[in-house]
């Protein structure tokens, strides 16, 4: 009999499973204070309870911890002092969605080399968000592999489900099931009816295939996450953050019967993926939520310690520290200015 499975696979190479992970890296009570604290407060915002703006904040994705580990020390030091009228997430992306090639992510990629050695790269990230979370800082990170999330998602204050993603039927159950709040972008196209169905279904319980922490195939029983909201990071047909945009978004979310919560992404298609455009989305932003606009519960920069991005050299000692290889980035001193003003418009 001739063999009709696997004729495509290379290997397997079995993985650690999420119980053996978080035991080598275990949460410390700073850290578990730091995200259940946080969770609470992301969860209140969105819900009205708290009048803060939540301010997400980060590269565009991590392939540097320790330019990661530094960025984080700035950004929770700006943190306290701004935290009464700005409560700031950090951006902490393993996983990058690719259209169609391109580098994955520190979890699927840690060496920038195509070799794919996933194993040290959950543990790097495991290890990054300890020590980000061991500084007071609460961390977000996009959810795109579903099994990923029981491996690093304890320590994770609040999620997104992204553009190419929100569509998917494994991501809204996913979703159901996070122990964090999530926001879902809208569609590449612009459309919002994808992210409002997709936060619809995740209000409710589902059952799907899944992992549990030892690692075995187990059929995943949820009770849905009423801790949802939209994020306008605009699309094909243009920007989405004017008023006009964000009006009808509120009717629609209205009309769903879904949480009047929506996020602005400065950067995507809301600013053409030009970093120095961030600014002015942001101030858009401000200007509507200091009008009385309080259905904009928050905003996201794609930042790091210094401004642009590079490919990714042959040789990595040419990599330039600190530099996004992925979308272009604002640098650390035009972050420190944005949320800083921020925190002064809302006072």
């Amino acid at each position: 009999m001739k063999i009709t499975s696997d004729l495509r696979i290379v290997s397997f190479t079995p993985l650690v499973a999420p119980r053996a992970l978080t035991a080598e890296y275990p949460m410390t009570t700073r850290s578990n204070e730091v995200v259940v604290r946080s969770r609470k407060v992301v969860e209140d915002i969105i819900a009205g309870r708290d009048r803060r703006v939540l301010a997400v904040v980060g590269p565009c994705s991590i392939h540097d911890p320790e330019a990661a580990v530094e960025y984080a020390g700035r950004l929770a030091e700006l943190r306290r002092r701004i935290e009464d009228r700005v409560y700031v997430v950090m951006r902490v992306y393993f996983e990058k969605p690719r259209t169609t090639l391109g580098w994955r992510g520190l979890i699927f990629d840690p060496g920038l080399d195509g070799s794919g050695d996933i194993a040290r790269g959950m543990r790097e990230a495991r290890s990054l968000l300890l020590k980000i979370t061991g500084m007071g800082l609460p961390a977000g990170s996009e959810m795109l592999d579903p099994i990923l999330p029981q491996y690093i998602s304890d320590l994770l204050s609040w999620a997104s489900i992204g553009a190419r993603t929100t569509e998917s039927q494994s991501h809204r159950e996913m979703a159901s099931g996070l122990s964090m709040p999530v926001g879902f972008k809208n569609g590449t196209d612009g459309s919002l009816d994808t992210a409002l169905n997709a936060m619809t279904s995740t209000l409710h319980p589902h059952n799907f295939i899944g992992i549990d922490a030892q690692g075995l195939t187990s059929i995943v029983r949820t009770t849905g996450n009423g801790a949802v909201h939209l994020i306008l990071r605009g699309g094909r047909s243009g920007p989405n953050y004017y008023e006009e945009n964000v009006e009808k978004a509120e009717e629609l979310l209205a009309q769903a019967g879904l949480p009047r919560a929506i996020m602005v992404d400065c950067s995507h298609a809301n600013s053409g993926k030009k970093a120095d455009r961030q600014e002015r989305v942001f101030q858009s932003f401000m200007d509507q939520r200091v009008r009385g606009k309080d259905s904009l519960i928050g905003f996201m920069l794609e930042s790091n310690l210094f401004e642009g991005c590079q490919p990714i050299p042959d040789r990595k000692e040419d990599l330039r520290y600190g530099v996004s290889i992925t979308d272009p980035c604002i640098g650390w001193e035009e972050t420190e200015d944005i949320l800083t003003r921020a925190w002064e418009a809302l006072g």
